[in-house]
């Protein structure tokens, strides 16, 4: 399974680098949206460490409430975690998974979450770290579209598989990046997919929980 990743920075450090090699400078980035606002602490290595980037402000803006209840989420790709505390702070009684292979991303998004008062429900974890058992009632990403096709089919195969029944994942992707034709691809691999927003060349995607496969036999006892 390939994990989560973005482009080089401009000092050529690769965003899904475990351990970035760029000096660290940490900074600190507002994210003011209409329910919420946060002050982030971010650094060099991480993606989009000089100010939330449009993609994600654009998903926490048009993006339905997360599902309410004790239940699981996903940030696919967290960063320094503006997605992951965002839901945490929207869904008060919800569990929320910050999946990324970058250690520097993965403390701060820890540390924002302590700071946003979320810390006990946000779990900045490597992708092998999330038990095998937990499955999504959502997930939310801006996906590491850059990574080519092969590796993000292959990604979002993996977690999206891991959605309950119901659940749907809400995607950010940029029209000129392919947002048209992931939405085809989605459709085609049996996740439903239908476009929620379009602003400024970013694309906002829901697909649905794949259902069963209407090929395979029924279940015994099934009417």
């Amino acid at each position: 399974m390939p994990e989560p990743s973005r482009a080089p920075s401009p000092e050529g450090q690769h965003y899904f680098s475990g351990r970035p090699q760029v000096a660290s400078a940490p900074a600190t980035v507002p994210l003011a949206l209409p329910d919420l606002t946060l002050t982030l602490t971010t650094d060099r290595g991480v993606f989009s460490g000089t100010r939330v980037d449009a993609g994600t402000k654009f998903l926490l803006l048009e993006a339905p409430a997360p599902p309410e209840g004790s239940v699981d989420l996903l940030d696919l790709g967290c960063g320094y975690g503006p997605i992951a505390v965002t839901l945490a702070r929207r869904a008060p009684k919800a569990r929320v998974w910050a999946v990324d292979v970058n250690d520097r991303a993965l403390s701060l998004c820890t540390a924002n979450a302590a700071e946003a008062g979320v810390g006990d429900r946000v779990r900045a974890v490597h992708p092998d770290e999330v038990p095998d058992e937990v499955r999504f009632a959502a997930i939310w990403s801006n996906p590491p579209i850059r990574i080519g096709k092969p590796a993000l089919h292959e990604l979002l195969r993996h977690w999206l598989a891991r959605l309950d029944p119901g659940g749907e994942a809400l995607l950010v992707v940029q029209k000129h990046l392919g947002s048209d034709s992931l939405a085809r691809w989605l459709d085609g691999e049996g996740w439903p997919t239908r476009r929620l927003a379009s602003r400024a060349g970013y694309r906002l995607l829901a697909a649905a929980a794949a259902g069963p496969d209407p090929a395979a036999p029924p279940e015994v006892g099934a009417t």
